[in-house]
């Protein structure tokens, strides 16, 4: 059994978020994956809270990034020099190199993955090994994931949602979607700009579904209303208005199909005995995701399972993944086979 104490960390490498995990000392690090870069000279001037906070307010000469798009690397040398900030601020800069657990979408390409782990190394890992994200969010939200009992996960990130039937220290079914908080945050945009000919910015988007949304259009309209502000597109003047849960319930809706699908079809591929697990134990949410109002009662309704959120959703895969480290000797065996 390896204990890494302050040599190795256990990173959620999101779409949206990046969590640092030391042991120890539990979450470390939880900052936006958003970097800022001067266009005119391709230096770095912010990186994570600092560059989120630049979104939508730059001049042209500086642009704020978000190298990681749906779960995978868009941009490697800005995502290398994001996870080498977020490293140095968690262990310090002149730690020694540590040795480093990412996780990643589930059905991720070899050459996704592959691109993950030089990131990883570049950024100033000693060693790095990759964990699937359902797998990870499993272990986080204290799943018995070795047991031989099937336990299933679903986890709903920035860029993708996991959803994952998990027995015996493996994945036994999964689907990964590209349907999750930014999809949502994307179609937030586009319904108000249709129907109300405003335009409203990422970051808008994201607060009015944090406040206001919810998984279903029928429970909506006990959540109220909320003032926006954007820019009129027919004056092309600032403006403000008054929408409602019910608008921006209507307006994810394609995206919480898109995930009762994903956990419908997770289901079919299961075998009976761990289905039978499930309706027993129950669909465990994690994920920003997850915090979603009324998407246990949709999801419980649709699946026919009983569905649960994680005791601490945001958190679950960064934890999961520096709980692996534990057990590092299987993940240096498994590279050194392939």
């Amino acid at each position: 059994m390896f204990t890494f104490g302050k040599k190795g960390i256990g990173i959620d490498l999101g779409t949206a978020n990046t969590n640092i995990f030391l042991e120890g000392k539990g979450i470390v690090l939880s900052e936006p994956s958003v970097v800022a870069k001067d266009t005119t000279t391709d230096e770095v001037v912010a990186v994570g809270m600092d560059a989120r906070n630049m979104i939508g307010r730059t001049p042209g000469s500086i642009l704020a990034i978000r190298p990681m798009k749906d779960g995978v690397i868009a941009d490697f040398d800005v995502t290398t020099t994001m996870m080498k900030h977020f490293i140095e601020k968690a262990v310090g800069k002149s730690a020694s190199k540590p040795a480093v657990m990412v996780c990643v979408p589930g059905g991720g390409t070899e050459v996704e993955k592959r691109a993950i782990i030089d990131a990883t190394m570049s950024a100033g890992a000693k060693e790095a090994y990759l964990i699937e994200e359902p797998f990870a969010a499993a272990i986080g939200a204290g799943l018995p994931v070795m047991d031989p009992t099937g336990s299933m996960v679903v986890d709903i990130g920035g860029g993708t949602t996991d959803v994952a039937t998990i027995s015996l220290g493996g994945i036994v079914s999964s689907r990964t979607i590209k349907m999750a908080g930014d999809k949502m945050d994307e179609s937030i945009i586009h319904y108000i700009r249709k129907k109300y000919n405003l335009l409203i910015g990422e970051r808008t988007a994201e607060q009015v579904k944090i406040d206001l949304g919810c998984a279903s259009k029928e429970m909506a309209e006990e959540y109220g209303t909320t003032e926006i502000r954007g820019r009129d597109l027919l004056s092309g003047l600032p403006k403000t208005i008054e929408i409602s849960a019910v608008d921006i319930a209507i307006a994810i809706q394609e995206v919480i199909e898109g995930i009762i699908s994903a956990v419908k079809e997770t289901l079919e591929e299961t075998s009976p005995e761990i289905s039978a697990d499930v309706i027993d134990r129950g669909i465990v949410l994690t994920g920003g995701g997850a915090l979603l109002k009324n998407l246990t009662d949709v999801l419980a309704n649709d699946s026919e399972v009983p569905v649960f959120v994680a005791s601490d959703p945001l958190n679950c895969v960064a934890i999961g993944t520096g709980e692996a480290l534990k057990h590092i000797e299987i993940y240096r065996k498994q590279a050194k086979n392939q």
